[in-house]
Parts: C-alpha cells; structure tokens; sequence
C-alpha cells in the first residue's frame, strides 16, 4: 500500500489525481474516483488476486444492492456474502502460515454490509448507479484504514462531490495535521515500545513498563487518528464532508464513554447493526449484557483471531458491564472515578491488545505488578535512561490530548499565523519521511 505518509504519495499519486479530478465533469467523478482508487489499491497490494477480489466483491454488492430495498432474504445473502468472506480471511490468516489478510478487507467489507442494510432500511433513498457505489466502495482515502462511512453521509448519483479551493485549502490543513501526527510523534514514541520488546519483558523495571504501556497508546492513538484526519483531509478535498472518527477519547468519562470516541465509525457501525438489531438495551438487563457481550466479542475477533485480542475484548465487556451497573452509583458520588478508568485501565488494556503471546503478555503484567518480585527488574536504571530521551514525546502526546489544543488549531487554520505554522510543519514532516524508515500505519494489519 501507498502510505499517505510517503513522498510518493504526497507528490506524485495525490497531486496528478487531484489534478484530473477537478478537471473532470461533474457527472464523472465518481467514475474517475473508482478508477484512481483500483490503481492506489493495486499499486500497493501485493497479492495480485486480491485485486480482482475487491473488484469482484464490489461489482457482487453493487449488483445485490439492485434488488436488496424491502427483500431480507436479499439482505441476508448480502450479509451473508460479505461477512462470509471476511470471517474466512480471518480464520485463513490464523491457520494458514505466511496468509496475509487482503489490506482494507475489513474496511471495505463493512461499508459494503451498511450499504446493503442501509438500502432495505431505505436511508439510501434512490438505488445507486454502479460507478456511484463503486466510487464509496473503493475510495482510496478509505479503503486501508477506514473511516467507515456511510453512503448516505456523502454519496449520491453525482458522488456528492463539492470541490472548491476552500475545501481544498481546509482539506490540505487537516492532511498536515494528521500528516505531523504520524510521523513526529507516533513513529517516535513507537521506538520506545520496540525497544522495551527488544530487551525483553522480563528484564524491565516496573516504572519502565508502565511507560512503555503509555507509550504504546499514544502511538495508537496518534498513529490511528492521524491517518483518520488525512483520510478525512483527502475528503474534504475530494468536496466531500469530513468524517470525524475520534473525538479525543482520552478526556472521556468512563471506558463506554472512550469507546464513543475512539474509532467513532466502527463502534457506530456495531451500535447500528448489531447491537440495536439484537434488541440493545430495550429488552431488560440480561438481554443487554448478553448483547453487549456479543459486541465486544465481534469487536476482538474483529482485529484479528488470536486469544489476545477475544481476551482485550472481554475485558472492555467486563469494565462497561461494571460502569453501566454495578459501578454506575459509585461513579457518581465521585466523579473522579471514570476518568481513572481511562487513565489507568485504557493503557493496560491496550498491552493485551499489543501481546499476542499470552505467555509473553502475563510476563509484562508481572512486571507492571511485581507482586512478590523486585519492581527494580535487571536494570533499576532504565526508566531514568528512556524518561530523558522520550520525555518530550510524552509531553507533546499529552497535550495534543487536551481537546481545545486541537480545537484551537482547526478553529484559526486559516489565519496567516497558523498557515505558515503547518507549512513549515508540513516540510519537517517531508525531510522526516524521506530521512527514515517508512512505518506503516499501525491499523493496515486488522
């Protein structure tokens, strides 16, 4: 895959493909967007077939799509086809040594489940030409990563499409957001996970390995969300709305409330066709436990088939049950209590989401919670070591937590000050990506 992070991108795909979008009629854009995307997705797949795959599973939806409006069996074979084949890749991918998911499977499948559902529910008022669905299918600022948009957000028979040189200007701030995000600091606080991997979790001081869960969730994060804001700049300049897909999960109040935030698209589209048609929370206690059981189990599987992942989704299954419930009357006597939850719970959930060897991931709790062992490892010395030379990643991560940095930033983009502050930012981003190795974003594995 072409990283939107790379010069190649930057330079020579996004501009020459911009250049003959706004060129083109109207009426044609959503044929010269399925067609720009076929070429990014085959100039970075490395499986051959897998491009006929995703050629094949549109022209399929598309074609179940003509017949689907009022018809649940149609419906049902839709669903049935698409989550068929994804469950498939997934068990393939566990099973079947050196398999390697097609990229994007996960992505495109799902938006291909909210059309179906979305046309016998009839949100989608009028049945989409082929080049229209095609084009919301396969777009290339979405068919890695995500989000996963709804048609109905943005498409319709012209592809919805309104450039203009504001929304190009405005598109292109957000892109250098997302751009600095992934590259300055994700990428850079990811080395010191790497590094804490590579001396070994059992010889880590507790204060170290508490740092490196930190550290892990910022480069998620930052990772994650700085591709959503490219995916969604590339959008905007397209002429398309911006798709938000995180609303700074790390000030939330309570996990439920984190998983509102993080990942906005995927958790809605769990909401709306899973947990709402299973009965959601309007059939009693039990039945929405149970419900919000199955989510977070689809959830884990979701990202992919080995234990750690259905055990990081248990465990979120147990922290809302406890919030939703048994905790609620706790939390509001003191109020403080939720945001604990996020600040100290979301980092070590995401060290089970990180281990895929259980063996290897009980070791790093041991360390996190020497109980009966010396917090100090084999080396007392080695958080003072990593703390000077990471400390200003964790600090910036940190405050590009606080919602109104972000928000201050969006809000005066256009001002000369804050235009010259993200083209300066936006050349340190090119040296930096030309200077070191290419990271791939962090979410192209699920």
């Amino acid at each position: 895959m072409i990283s939107f992070s790379s010069v190649t991108f930057l330079f020579r795909f996004l501009p020459v493909f911009l250049i003959i979008f706004y060129l083109t009629p109207a009426k044609y854009r959503s044929g010269v967007l399925f067609l720009g995307s076929m070429v990014f997705y085959a100039l970075g797949e490395p499986v051959l077939l897998f491009v006929p795959l995703l050629l094949l599973m549109t022209v399929l939806n598309w074609l179940i799509g003509r017949a689907v409006p009022g018809r649940g069996k149609v419906l049902a074979l839709g669903v049935l086809l698409d989550a068929g084949l994804l469950a498939a890749a997934k068990v393939l991918a566990v099973t079947v040594e050196g398999f390697a998911l097609p990229i994007g499977i996960s992505f495109y499948l799902f938006k291909m489940i909210s059309y179906q559902a979305d046309l016998y529910r009839g949100k989608i008022k009028e049945n989409p030409g082929f080049f229209a669905a095609a084009a919301y299918f396969t777009m290339f600022p979405q068919i890695a990563q995500g989000p996963i948009m709804r048609y109905g957000e943005a498409f319709g028979e012209d592809g919805g499409f309104k450039p203009s040189a504001q929304a190009l200007e405005d598109g292109l701030s957000v892109l250098v957001l997302g751009l600095g995000m992934k590259l300055l600091l994700a990428d850079r606080i990811g080395i010191l996970w790497n590094e804490i991997g590579k001396i070994g979790y059992a010889d880590i001081s507790t204060p170290l390995a508490w740092m490196g869960a930190y550290a892990y969730s910022f480069q998620l994060y930052f990772d994650f969300w700085g591709y959503s804001l490219m995916a969604g700049g590339i959008g905007m300049m397209l002429g398309l709305p911006f798709i938000r897909n995180f609303d700074h999960p790390y000030a939330a109040n309570g996990v439920a409330d984190f998983y509102r935030r993080w990942h906005m698209t995927l958790g809605t589209f769990f909401r709306d066709y899973v947990y709402i048609p299973f009965g959601g929370s309007r059939e009693g206690t039990v039945r929405t436990i149970r419900n919000l059981l199955d989510v977070w189990i689809l959830t884990g599987l979701w990202h992919g088939g080995s234990l750690n992942f259905v055990l990081w989704g248990l465990i979120l299954f147990v922290i809302i049950v406890w919030e939703k419930f048994a905790g609620r009357k706790l939390m509001e006597k003191f109020p403080v209590i939720p945001h604990l939850h996020v600040i100290l719970l979301i980092p070590l959930t995401w060290v089970v989401f990180a281990i895929s060897d259980l063996q290897q991931l009980g070791i790093y709790f041991n360390r996190l919670f020497p109980f009966g062992t010396s917090p100090a490892g084999a080396n007392a010395a080695d958080f003072s070591k990593y703390a000077a030379q990471y400390w200003p990643m964790f600090a910036a991560s940190i405050i590009l937590c606080i919602p109104g940095v972000y928000r201050f930033v969006i809000n005066h983009r256009r001002k000369w000050y804050m235009v010259l502050l993200l083209l300066a930012l936006f050349w340190v981003c090119v040296y930096t990506s030309v200077n070191s190795a290419a990271n791939p974003f962090m979410y192209l594995t699920f």
